[in-house]
């Protein structure tokens, strides 16, 4: 990525992941959002301070905007889009989103967790504290309720997280975080640009 990329972009960039434009728009991020390599940030993008994009995301704000808060991390594999003309998507603070995730046209809440493989579909509301779990399907328009886990395809309230499935959820964002750095120090250190 050339000075000019970094110029738009913020000072936020990957070693070797990919943030484009879409029609002169430029993904805005915070100075210390951590894109690996592999991931892409296309378009009508903002990600807030702390958060992180793992190998081979995609998120394209193309035919709408995606926002992503402070400390959020959207994990290998996963694809977060837009519905063009009716759904944007709203990531809050703090939110984990596992590997292998489809979110489209959503809003998922500060501090809701979103298990591997799961999809979040058009006009869905994952409340915060919140968890849909791994393998699961949201249906357009449904919403999960703070402090509720669903699960199956389509998936269903199972229980009330319990205060400690809560505080699990609060580590595992400090352990992203912290994860986040490491790999960026890490790839520094093999001499690549960019960060």
């Amino acid at each position: 990525m050339g000075g000019d990329d970094r110029a738009r972009a913020g000072s936020a960039v990957s070693v070797s992941g990919r943030i484009l434009p879409y029609r002169g728009i430029w993904p805005k991020l915070a100075d210390d959002v951590f894109i690996a390599p592999g991931a892409v940030v296309v378009g009508d993008v903002e990600i807030g301070a702390g958060s992180s994009v793992w190998y081979n995301a995609v998120v394209r704000g193309d035919v709408g905007s995606i926002r992503i808060g402070a400390g959020a991390n959207i994990q290998d594999g996963t694809v977060v889009h837009v519905t063009g003309g009716a759904f944007d998507t709203a990531i809050g603070d703090e939110v984990l989103v596992g590997h292998r995730c489809m979110i489209h046209g959503c809003r998922l809440e500060d501090r809701a967790f979103i298990g591997m493989s799961a999809t979040v579909l058009d006009g869905c509301v994952v409340e915060g504290d919140a968890m849909l779990a791994a393998g699961s399907l949201l249906a357009p328009g449904k919403r999960i309720p703070a402090g509720e886990l669903w699960a199956g395809s389509p998936a269903k309230k199972m229980r009330d997280l319990a205060p400690e499935a809560l505080e699990g959820f609060r580590r595992q964002v400090a352990h992203y975080a912290r994860n986040a750095q490491v790999h960026r120090e890490s790839l520094k250190d093999l001499g690549r640009t960019g960060l």
